[in-house]
């Protein structure tokens, strides 16, 4: 029979690490690995234990959540939809306005370049130091002036 520890009797890296050592499988080890490169990325990040027991990766707020499903190793950013995904590893929660996720299933390689980048930016994001993505961005002046040009009607010539 497991026993349970009340959250201030142990730190929140000591619950994670407890939880890795649990999984004893392909979770534990991808799970593991991806907290290796948040760490490397961030030697500075905070681990927290929250949420009955989800492991949290923080700076400055919410970097990423690592959870465990039965086929799937989950890492939700906290602010996914602000970063930039240009090797597109945030493949689930794709369609709201927040948050992104990467399901990692068993034998999935993940990019760490990639992934290391998109902790940076989202540690960025939470400092303040990146925006929301742009929306469409202006037309240069010229551009507009051509297109304004083309929309006006053009005066007949007279005999």
């Amino acid at each position: 029979m497991k026993t349970s520890v009340p959250k201030t009797d142990r730190s929140a890296s000591e619950l994670i690490s407890k939880r890795i050592a649990e999984l004893a499988d392909w979770r534990g080890k991808t799970l593991s690995r991806m907290r290796k490169l948040i760490k490397e990325t961030v030697p500075d990040v905070v681990e927290e234990w929250k949420w009955m027991g989800t492991p949290i990766w923080s700076k400055d707020g919410i970097i990423t959540t690592g959870e465990s499903y039965k086929d799937k190793v989950k890492l939700t950013f906290a602010k996914g939809a602000a970063l930039k995904d240009p090797t597109h590893l945030f493949n689930s929660s794709l369609d709201g306005n927040v948050r992104r996720a990467i399901d990692i299933a068993e034998g999935q390689a993940v990019d760490e370049a990639a992934f290391k980048a998109l902790v940076r930016e989202a540690v960025a994001v939470n400092s303040g130091g990146k925006a929301k993505p742009a929306k469409k961005a202006a037309p240069k002046p010229a551009a507009k002036a051509a297109k304004k040009a083309a929309a006006k009607p053009t005066k007949k010539a007279k005999p």
